[in-house]
Protein backbone atom coordinates (compact mmCIF):
# COMPACT_ATOMS: atom_id res chain seq x y z
CA UNK A 1 0.00 0.00 0.00
CA UNK A 2 2.22 2.38 -1.10
CA UNK A 3 -0.04 5.42 -2.66
CA UNK A 4 -2.58 5.54 0.40
CA UNK A 5 -6.15 5.70 -0.27
CA UNK A 6 -6.41 8.58 -2.19
CA UNK A 7 -3.98 7.02 -4.67
CA UNK A 8 -6.03 3.17 -4.27
CA UNK A 9 -9.90 5.20 -5.20
CA UNK A 10 -8.01 6.82 -7.94
CA UNK A 11 -7.07 3.51 -9.81
CA UNK A 12 -10.40 1.90 -9.28
CA UNK A 13 -11.29 5.15 -11.19
CA UNK A 14 -12.69 7.14 -8.15
CA UNK A 15 -12.72 10.18 -7.58
CA UNK A 16 -10.41 10.54 -4.70
CA UNK A 17 -10.87 12.05 -1.00
CA UNK A 18 -11.26 15.85 -1.88
CA UNK A 19 -8.87 17.44 0.98
CA UNK A 20 -9.36 21.39 0.51
CA UNK A 21 -11.18 23.34 3.07
CA UNK A 22 -13.79 25.57 0.97
CA UNK A 23 -12.83 28.87 2.42
CA UNK A 24 -15.90 30.95 0.91
CA UNK A 25 -18.62 29.73 3.26
CA UNK A 26 -16.46 30.89 5.88
CA UNK A 27 -15.29 34.36 4.74
CA UNK A 28 -18.82 34.94 4.05
CA UNK A 29 -20.62 34.05 7.76
CA UNK A 30 -17.65 36.29 9.12
CA UNK A 31 -18.60 39.26 6.84
CA UNK A 32 -21.91 39.23 8.24
CA UNK A 33 -20.82 38.82 11.61
CA UNK A 34 -18.81 42.20 10.86
CA UNK A 35 -21.48 43.94 9.84
CA UNK A 36 -24.07 42.39 12.43
CA UNK A 37 -21.78 43.96 15.30
CA UNK A 38 -21.48 47.26 13.17
CA UNK A 39 -24.99 47.70 12.93
CA UNK A 40 -25.49 46.94 17.11
CA UNK A 41 -22.77 48.60 18.18
CA UNK A 42 -24.22 52.23 18.65
CA UNK A 43 -27.22 50.76 19.85
CA UNK A 44 -25.54 49.18 22.66
CA UNK A 45 -22.97 52.09 23.20
CA UNK A 46 -26.74 53.70 24.10
CA UNK A 47 -28.32 51.69 26.22
CA UNK A 48 -25.30 51.50 28.59
CA UNK A 49 -26.31 54.89 30.05
CA UNK A 50 -29.49 54.90 31.89
CA UNK A 51 -31.05 58.19 31.99
CA UNK A 52 -34.90 58.43 32.61
CA UNK A 53 -35.90 60.94 30.51
CA UNK A 54 -39.14 63.45 31.60
CA UNK A 55 -42.47 63.26 29.78
CA UNK A 56 -43.30 66.74 28.00
CA UNK A 57 -46.99 67.25 26.13
CA UNK A 58 -44.89 69.45 23.69
CA UNK A 59 -42.39 68.09 22.14
CA UNK A 60 -40.63 68.53 18.54
CA UNK A 61 -38.71 66.51 16.08
CA UNK A 62 -34.56 67.08 17.37
CA UNK A 63 -32.39 68.36 14.27
CA UNK A 64 -30.09 65.75 11.94
CA UNK A 65 -27.69 64.07 13.82
CA UNK A 66 -27.20 66.10 16.87
CA UNK A 67 -24.43 66.21 19.44
CA UNK A 68 -25.74 64.06 22.24
CA UNK A 69 -24.72 65.05 25.49
CA UNK A 70 -25.85 63.18 28.82
CA UNK A 71 -26.44 63.69 32.30
CA UNK A 72 -27.13 60.73 34.64
CA UNK A 73 -28.68 60.66 37.61
CA UNK A 74 -25.58 60.80 39.77
CA UNK A 75 -24.66 63.73 38.21
CA UNK A 76 -21.60 61.98 35.11
CA UNK A 77 -21.57 63.65 32.06
CA UNK A 78 -21.19 61.65 28.63
CA UNK A 79 -20.07 63.52 25.50
CA UNK A 80 -21.92 60.64 22.68
CA UNK A 81 -20.73 57.70 24.60
CA UNK A 82 -17.83 58.88 26.73
CA UNK A 83 -17.83 60.00 30.09
CA UNK A 84 -16.42 63.20 30.62
CA UNK A 85 -15.74 66.90 32.70
CA UNK A 86 -17.16 70.07 32.22
CA UNK A 87 -13.62 71.08 31.09
CA UNK A 88 -13.20 68.47 28.59
CA UNK A 89 -17.23 68.80 27.33
CA UNK A 90 -16.12 72.41 26.26
CA UNK A 91 -13.40 71.39 24.64
CA UNK A 92 -15.14 68.57 22.67
CA UNK A 93 -17.88 71.00 22.19
CA UNK A 94 -15.43 73.49 21.07
CA UNK A 95 -13.70 71.52 18.29
CA UNK A 96 -16.65 69.93 16.77
CA UNK A 97 -19.92 71.77 17.22
CA UNK A 98 -19.83 73.34 13.82
CA UNK A 99 -23.36 74.08 12.59
CA UNK A 100 -24.98 71.19 14.87
CA UNK A 101 -27.68 71.08 17.17
CA UNK A 102 -26.33 70.33 20.62
CA UNK A 103 -29.08 67.40 21.96
CA UNK A 104 -28.71 67.25 25.84
CA UNK A 105 -30.44 64.03 27.53
CA UNK A 106 -30.57 64.76 30.71
CA UNK A 107 -32.07 62.10 33.85
CA UNK A 108 -35.53 63.99 35.78
CA UNK A 109 -34.12 63.61 38.84
CA UNK A 110 -30.44 65.46 37.45
CA UNK A 111 -29.80 68.64 39.20
CA UNK A 112 -30.96 71.34 37.34
CA UNK A 113 -27.25 73.04 37.67
CA UNK A 114 -25.60 70.37 35.95
CA UNK A 115 -27.93 70.86 32.99
CA UNK A 116 -27.27 75.06 33.21
CA UNK A 117 -24.10 74.38 33.11
CA UNK A 118 -24.03 72.82 30.18
CA UNK A 119 -25.97 75.34 29.12
CA UNK A 120 -23.87 78.33 29.96
CA UNK A 121 -21.01 76.09 27.59
CA UNK A 122 -23.09 75.96 24.29
CA UNK A 123 -24.32 79.85 24.81
CA UNK A 124 -20.38 80.41 25.58
CA UNK A 125 -19.70 78.55 22.32
CA UNK A 126 -22.09 80.55 20.48
CA UNK A 127 -24.08 76.97 19.17
CA UNK A 128 -27.42 77.68 18.15
CA UNK A 129 -29.55 75.58 18.44
CA UNK A 130 -29.53 73.77 22.05
CA UNK A 131 -32.39 71.22 23.24
CA UNK A 132 -33.34 69.07 26.08
CA UNK A 133 -34.36 65.56 24.84
CA UNK A 134 -38.02 64.74 26.65
CA UNK A 135 -40.49 61.76 25.84
CA UNK A 136 -43.80 62.53 24.15
CA UNK A 137 -46.54 61.73 26.57
CA UNK A 138 -49.74 61.90 23.28
CA UNK A 139 -51.15 63.35 20.30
Amino acid sequence: MQGGFASSARSRGGRGIMAEINMIPLIDVALVLVIIMMVITPFLLRSQVEVNIPKSSATSQAADNPIEITVTRSGHVFYQTKQVTMAVLERQLSARSGNRAVLIHADKNVPLESVVAIMDIAKRLKIGKLGIAAIPTGP
